[in-house]
């Protein structure tokens, strides 16, 4: 009788437990986005220009430099800061000035934003100025993007590939 009554206790306490955990695997709901939106991530990494031209070594320049160091140019590592903006319909919804990693300032400019807009067309357009001139953009891609609830678009950028990238 007393094992009969553990045995009942132990399927109680399993059932409850049971429960427990199938209630909170389905509850509460978890939604990524809210209904109708969609999801822009901005994200990328790219080495601006440096802060200065590289100069040519003369050779008396080379000849002193240690046999395993010659090299005919020397370049400054610093690099300048990046300037990033992303429109969204005509609205700037990004635009920032992103300085260079790195204890030298020589290291690539980061970016990780994301942007929840409304589903729907769009027209975006991403800007990247990425040289030592105070204005205007090197970089300029404009896209009519269709977004679907939930959907979530990259904008990528790879300078060898031309620019921008929309994904």
């Amino acid at each position: 009788m007393v094992r009969m009554l553990q045995y009942a206790g132990q399927a109680i306490v399993y059932a409850a437990v049971a429960a427990f955990i199938g209630y909170f695997a389905s509850r509460p709901l978890y939604q990524q986005f809210p209904d109708g939106q969609a999801q822009i991530k901005l994200s990328f990494a790219h080495g601006a220009a440096r802060t200065r031209e590289c100069r040519r070594l003369t050779p008396q320049e080379i000849a002193k430099l240690p046999p395993n160091q010659r090299r005919p140019n020397t370049c400054d590592r610093a690099r300048v800061d990046m300037h990033v903006q992303l429109d969204l319909d005509g609205e700037v919804i990004y635009d920032a000035r992103l300085p260079p990693t790195g204890l030298a300032g020589d290291g690539p400019a980061r970016v990780y934003k994301k942007f929840v807009v409304p589903a729907g067309p769009h027209t975006l357009i991403a800007r990247l100025r990425d040289t030592r001139e105070a204005t205007g953009f090197n970089y300029e891609t404009r896209r009519d993007v269709e977004l679907a609830p939930g959907q979530n678009l990259a904008v990528d950028f790879k300078a060898d590939a031309g620019g921008f990238i929309f994904q």
